[in-house]
């Protein structure tokens, strides 16, 4: 330690009259305390008074005013000298007249930004939905609303570029040569869109482009000649000019119409011929006798997102502090966005998230297909507006953030998982299918809607609407088909009343928790009968339930690149039964027709597996399976016995 040699004797300590240090460095005279005391006071005033004037209270320094401000100053008459006040030091600001203020003064002031206390303004179709579901914390439901609107599809929306030619790694020619090219081949293009609009056609409106579409398309032509014939690229843009001075406004008028025609929405590509019947060739106990032959292994079930295990007590009392650590913070499941949840609604405004409107993409990006002889791939572009990942933050809005829980300890602490009861009913199927549609709630995405029929005939046995446990932030209607006004004109759960011959949508019975829906659900199931679906994890997730025979359709028939890539439901009718489902569009998916539709590509797979038995020479008789013969020596011994399938 370095010493003092009395170097802070004249400074007070800071501890005093307080300080328990014997051979203290600072001093401890009450008298040097007192000074110091004064000269802190003094240096406070001085900072405060220079804080003032930086914050506009004191005087300022003269500001420059125009020139017409100083000719009206200069008209105002001189007043005597001893007539004016005399000035006197003061902190206040100085008092100008009206006319010596400079015209930003004049300016209307920009309101503050969005505070806490006033909640963000919604769109009024979402609020009205929202509160026609009347989805409060006591559980009451509200009038109905009107049916949902149509939405119109996005426009896909052209990027404001400049003529100037785009990047390329080994260019061609010279940048000059390429910008005078460019110009050229835009001048062209302008002169025909103009004869295009003043011609008296009725298809000019479809057929028109606008400024910014016009550069795009003479970029486009451009870049694609220098990125796909480089050696001749002067020649082929040069050739292309004298056809543009040349053409005709009727070809240029089909030009456009093949143009247009590129850029309509294409249905599934899948070519495929009329819808398919299943037809197996056995009775439906003896397809029911196939089923656990198709079901997943247990084992390797949870790479697939399947939870096969209850959490222990430590591990939900340590998912419980993460939750009361994270204080509601979560992170959006559509922006990525992170925010504050409320469940229970905050009190100073009564707002269930924070942060303002979501904007984000509902649809998956895909990459468009590529041109023949285009040896590179086009860039990633989403399916809902056509816009190049990256360039847009979103094409849709929605009034606020939504989130989604995967981890099993924090979906344990909302809803407990359960096994499948054992039951000694006689009237349970031999196999179900099931399908759930899931919406946004403040407890993450939950169980609204559940679907559960008979396979392999098809007959419905439950389809009920769920109250969800949290207040509704999105019932992901574009989706799940559920809409608020479903809820409004839904009616209370009653078994006798339940509607199962409808093949429209019906009036659904609203049961009033996610437990309720599951104890429904087991009455139709024990641990034995194989459960069927497409993604089942999800399914089982929300309704929180442990099954030992799962029949995922999406393990069935698994993508050829392996996980995490899987084929969805609607590619595989289409591919395998050449038939479309989920058609509605905006409208959203239909749970009994995925459940039906999933028990259909069961059903196609058990017929594949009895006509390769056949080709190897199994044989049935009364209902039983009989492996092919290996020698006609144990005949007598081997037909005896059927096989176990």
């Amino acid at each position: 330690m370095f010493s003092s040699l009395g170097l802070f004797k004249q400074t007070r300590c800071p501890e005093y009259p307080h300080c328990s240090l014997t051979p203290c460095l600072f001093s401890h005279d009450a008298s040097l305390a007192l000074s110091d005391s004064s000269t802190l006071q003094k240096t406070a005033h001085t900072l405060e008074s220079e804080e003032n004037i930086d914050r506009g209270d004191g005087p300022r320094k003269r500001r420059r005013i125009s020139r017409d401000i100083r000719d009206d100053i200069s008209s105002i008459p001189t007043l005597a000298a001893s007539t004016l006040p005399t000035k006197k030091p003061t902190t206040k600001p100085s008092q100008k007249s009206e006319e010596a203020l400079p015209r930003t003064a004049s300016r209307a002031i920009s309101p503050p930004p969005l505070r806490a206390d006033r909640a963000p303004t919604l769109e009024p179709t979402l609020v009205s939905g929202i509160k026609a579901a009347g989805f409060q914390s006591n559980g009451s439901i509200s009038s109905p609303l009107s049916n949902p609107r149509q939405e119109r599809p996005p426009k896909i929306r052209a990027l404001e570029e400049s003529l100037n030619p785009r990047m390329l790694l080994n260019p061609p020619v010279s940048h000059p040569i390429r910008l005078r090219l460019l110009t050229m081949l835009h001048e062209q293009i302008t002169r025909l869109n103009d004869e295009l609009k003043k011609s008296d056609d009725a298809s000019k409106a479809t057929l028109t482009l606008s400024d910014a579409e016009l550069i795009t398309q003479a970029l486009d032509e451009e870049f694609q000649t220098a990125r796909k014939s480089p050696t001749v690229y002067q020649n082929v843009i040069k050739s292309r000019i004298v056809v543009l001075k040349k053409m005709k406004l009727a070809v240029w008028k089909v030009e456009r119409a093949k143009k247009v025609a590129e850029r309509l929405p294409k249905s599934v590509s899948i070519e495929a011929g009329p819808p398919k019947l299943v037809e197996t060739g056995l009775t439906p106990a003896e397809e029911t006798s196939f089923v656990p032959r198709l079901a997943a292994q247990q084992e390797g079930l949870n790479k697939h997102g399947y939870i096969t295990a209850m959490s222990t007590e430590t591990e939900l009392e340590t998912a419980r502090k993460g939750v009361e650590s994270a204080q509601g913070w979560e992170q959006c499941d559509r922006c990525s966005t992170r925010f504050q949840v409320f469940p229970g609604r905050r009190e100073e405004d009564g707002a269930l998230t924070s942060g303002s409107q979501c904007t984000y993409h509902w649809a998956k990006p895909r990459r468009p297909d590529t041109v023949k002889g285009e040896n590179k791939s086009r860039d990633l572009k989403y399916a809902c507006c056509d816009e190049t990942v990256g360039v847009s933050t979103g094409c849709t809005k929605a009034p606020s953030h939504v989130f989604k829980i995967s981890d099993p300890k924090r979906l344990a602490l909302i809803m407990p998982f359960e096994t499948t009861p054992v039951s000694d009913r006689t009237d349970i199927p031999g196999a179900v299918c099931f399908d759930c549609e899931m919406g946004y709630s403040t407890m993450g995405m939950e169980l609204i809607r559940l679907t559960a029929t008979a396979w392999p005939d098809g007959r419905e046995i439950l389809d009920v609407l769920v109250r969800p446990l949290g207040e509704v932030l999105d019932l992901n209607s574009r989706f799940s088909g559920v809409w608020p006004n479903d809820y409004a004109n839904a009616a209370r759960y009653d078994k006798a009343a339940q509607d199962t011959t409808a093949d429209r949508k019906p009036r659904l019975q609203l049961v009033d928790s996610p437990s309720k829906a599951r104890e429904l659900l087991f009455e139709h199931l024990k641990p034995t009968t194989p459960l069927i679906g497409h993604a089942l994890e999800n399914d089982l997730n929300a309704v929180r339930i442990l099954h030992p025979i799962i029949v995922d359709t999406a393990l069935l028939y698994p993508h050829p690149r392996g996980l995490p890539l899987r084929f969805g439901l609607k590619m595989l009718m289409k591919k395998h039964l050449s038939r479309d489902i989920q058609t509605a569009g905006s409208q959203g998916h239909d749970s009994k027709e995925d459940a039906r539709a999933a028990g259909d590509l069961v059903r196609y797979r058990v017929g594949e597996m009895w006509r390769k038995m056949r080709g190897e020479g199994w044989t049935k008789h009364e209902g039983e399976f009989f492996p092919p013969l290996s020698s006609s020596s144990s005949s007598s011994a081997s037909s005896s016995e059927p096989a176990v399938i």
